[in-house]
């Protein structure tokens, strides 16, 4: 990246912070699922009995999975409409461009 582009806001950089944020919200949505499923593996165990804790694991999975699966998708869509802004800003500017190197 040139300091120059950088100086003066020619070319974005949060669309990149954006990326590292959506990374850093996947890894939370796994951090996420793997704690509900061993509190729910831990709350079937200290309940005692093999069906209270095979209901615990197959919650705990279940609820898991779910939690993972929710936290992605909704830190992926926050993403979108995020680089969504940028995207249409840079749209408009390539337009801008082309008009006026077609006025010229």
């Amino acid at each position: 990246m040139k300091w120059k582009n950088f100086l003066s806001f020619e070319r974005m950089i949060t669309p990149v912070i954006i990326k590292i944020l959506f990374w850093i919200g996947l890894v939370g949505s796994a951090i996420s699922g793997i704690v509900v499923f061993f509190t729910m593996l831990i709350r079937g165990i200290n309940n005692g009995g093999f069906g209270s804790v095979l209901g615990g694991f197959l919650l705990g999975l279940l609820a898991g999975i779910l939690a993972f699966a929710l936290g992605a998708l909704v830190t992926r869509i926050y993403s979108e409409l995020l680089i969504l802004a940028f995207r249409i800003n840079e749209t408009l500017t390539d337009i801008k461009e082309i008009l006026q190197n077609r006025n010229l």
